[in-house]
This record gives structure tokens, sequence and C-alpha cells, in this order.
């Protein structure tokens, strides 16, 4: 298996350097290193021309030592069973890690949801709650949206388990639209909590506002991030998408290459941006680069092309373990996606909240404790690096699998 299809291995390579540090109970690393229960669904869907297509849909549930599981659905091309995996084990340290009482889950069908119309994407969506609706619920396991499902999908899968279920539920789904119980600000969370946790790391290594910022990825969580860096004086030097990377160090206008995309399907060719002369986002020097696109972006392949300062994980498991010792060794500095991406799994606790009391916050109320916890969450993480003598991504790992392994020696699970 390659690495693109086998990034489980990554999560087991991380999980053993950990335990290096940790030392866990023998039996609780072992019960760690797989998923708890792990479903494939076969979901026919009837396509506009008649005619019936199968698609494959799974569901992974980690760990839910310290709460029910929790975890997006994707619908990517690309999904496979190791993907699927790997994300619900980084769920389980991300919910850890900033320390809301959830475990770790996720989802995903294989499909370009691009080639489906609006009914049959309906369908899918119906029909992948269909296949799956004995695993989830709201105090068992929760779904989100993910890589191209979005509040709309999710609003589908909610009246489907609740026609199933018979009753109202919202709290079985988060990420809703806000007429159906959905969170203020949980639209851009992942994103916002992100800037909370670099603006910490800056403030760390000394690096000034109006620094150079590159953002790989410019899907909903790398444009949220490219407008709210650029609101707080950051430059945004490069973008890109995966038909193409602009560049201007004088900082692109992050309005206009919205609409430049938004009319054009790419920011290829945006006029106001050099196009790099076909060098790719990451190669570009530039004090801070942000990974926002898929799993293993950063690998032995490019890592040696890397020139940066900072590296802030928006994206899932971006960066390989082989490539992330070579960072280490260029003393470039990395927040880990289980602490810089972890805002959207918060705000989807809130949503839950929120849910369970029928009392629901102002968008300043949801951000003001959103940032808290962020905040709150980088100095125990850089407390837990200064104690191991390690970086930030394994003191993010101590901190996540102890809390975890706490929560399954206190359930006797050892």
């Amino acid at each position: 298996m390659n690495d693109k299809n086998n990034v489980f291995h990554n999560v087991l390579e991380q999980l053993r350097k950990t335990q290096e540090l940790v030392r866990l109970p023998e039996n609780i690393y072992a019960q760690l290193q797989s998923p708890q229960k792990f479903l494939e669904v076969s979901i026919p869907v009837k396509m506009d021309d008649g005619s019936v297509k199968v698609f494959t849909g799974y569901r992974s549930q980690f760990n839910d030592a310290r709460g029910p599981f929790k975890g997006g659905i994707r619908f990517h091309p690309d999904v496979n069973e190791s993907e699927v995996k790997a994300l619900s084990a980084w769920m389980t340290w991300k919910t850890a890690t900033v320390n809301i009482p959830l475990g770790g889950g996720k989802g995903g069908v294989i499909v370009d949801p691009k080639d489906l119309s609006d009914r049959e994407l309906e369908q899918l969506s119906r029909g992948y709650i269909q296949g799956i609706h004995k695993l989830i619920g709201p105090n068992q396991d929760i779904p989100a949206p993910d890589i191209y499902t979005d509040p709309r999908i999710m609003g589908w899968m909610m009246d489907e388990y609740e026609k199933i279920a018979g009753s109202h539920q919202p709290g079985v789904i988060t990420g809703k639209p806000l007429s159906i119980g959905g969170s203020a600000a949980r639209s851009y969370s992942t994103a916002m909590g992100a800037v909370y946790v670099l603006e910490e790391a800056v403030k760390k290594i000394g690096l000034e506002k109006n620094c150079t910022v590159a953002i790989q990825g410019f899907g909903n969580a790398g444009s949220c991030m490219a407008k709210l860096l650029e609101e707080r004086g950051y430059r945004i030097a490069v973008l890109s998408d995966s038909q193409g990377t602009t560049c201007n160090y004088m900082g692109l206008n992050i309005k206009e290459v919205e609409n430049h995309k938004r009319q054009k399907g790419s920011l290829k060719n945006y006029p106001r941006g050099d196009n790099s002369g076909g060098k790719h986002c990451l190669e570009h020097e530039v004090d801070i680069l942000i990974p926002a696109a898929m799993e293993n972006s950063i690998t032995m392949k490019n890592v040696d092309l890397i020139r940066t300062k900072l590296i802030v994980e928006l994206a899932n498991g971006p960066i390989t373990p082989e490539a992330d010792e070579v960072l280490k060794k260029k003393n470039i500095i990395v927040v880990p996606d289980i602490l810089a991406n972890a805002g959207g799994v918060v705000v989807s606790y809130f949503e839950q909240v929120q849910n369970a009391s029928g009392y629901y916050w102002e968008e300043k109320d949801v951000l003001e404790k959103l940032k808290k916890i962020m905040v709150r969450s980088f100095k125990e993480v850089w407390k837990e690096k200064e104690r191991y003598g390690t970086t930030i991504r394994m003191g993010a790992y101590a901190l996540a699998v102890k809390r975890v392994a706490e929560a399954m020696k206190a359930r006797g699970r050892f």
C-alpha cells in the first residue's frame, strides 16, 4: 500500500513515538492500535438516468473512553479504509488535547460529489445514514461535516436519522444549518481555532504581525484562515488549490482571490498574482506555512524544499512522520493538527451542548469560549513539550494519549 493509501501507518508510528515518551501499560497501548469498531456499508442510489449505482461508505469508531465517538464525514473519491481509521484516531487525540468530553470517530464515502446532481447527493446522504444509523446517536456517535460535506448535507442526514428514530434528536449531528439547531461560528470555527493557536505560537517564537504566510488549500478552512489572518495584519503571500498556485509577497487581496476562484473555478491565472513559474505553494520562502489540504502533503519527496519558520497544520495529517523528523532537524516549528485544527470539534461540542439544553448562544459567546479553550490547550501542550524536552507535536500527543489512557484505566479497560 502506498503512502497515499496507508495513512493509518502514520498513526501507528506517531503512537509508537508517544509510547517511548509516556510508557503506557502494554495492554492500553495494544488497544490504542486499532479502532474499537469499524463498519463498511453499501449505499445503492437510483441515479437521474434511471440506473442504480452502489457507493461504498465507512464509519470508524476509534475510542470512546472519554465520551461518545465524534468525527466528520467526508465525500471524496480517495476515501479508503486506512484513511478513515487514521482520521478517527486523530480525532480521539484531538478531543483529548483540548480536553472536551468526547472520543474519536470518522466516516467517509468513496464518491466525487461534483459528479452528482442535488437529488443524487441527497439520496446518497440519506442512504449513508440508513447504513450507519444503528451506530450513531446523540450519546453514542455524533457525525459532522468534513471535506465536500456541508450544513445542507448535515441537515439531510439529521432528518433521515430522526425519521428512523421517530423523534427529534438534533444533537445526533453537528455542523447543521442554524435554522435546525446549528451553532453560531461553526462555519469558520476550524480556522478561528487555528488563528488563536497560531497567535500563541507567533508570540512564543517572536514573529512580527505583518509576516508572510503561505496557505496550501483554498477550501472552506483555508479560505477562512486567509481572511481571518488578513484581517489581523498578516501578509498572505502565497495561496494554492488543486489547480495552481498564486503569489504576491506584498500581500494577496483575499476577497479578490475568492471572486476570481468563484468565477474561474480555480486560483490559476489570478491577474494580481504571479503564477509562481511552476513553483508549488509549499516551496515558497515564507514565515508561516499552513497546509490546509489533504493528508501526506509534506513527505520525504518535498520536505527538503520547505523554507519557513513555523508550520500550522490546518489539515489532518499533512506531514508524514519521516518528513516531520526532517523538519525537526531543520528547526522548523510545527503546531500539530490535533491542536491546530481542533476549533471545529470544540464548536461542534458547543453545538451538542446547545442542542441538549435547547438554549443557543450568541456568536461572541461562542468565540469567547473557543478562544479560552484553544489558548489554554496551547499552554498545556507547551508545558508537556518542555517537560519531555520534545516537539510541540509530541507534547500534544503525550498530553492526549495520557488523558485517553487515564479514562480507560478509570473504566477498568486494562
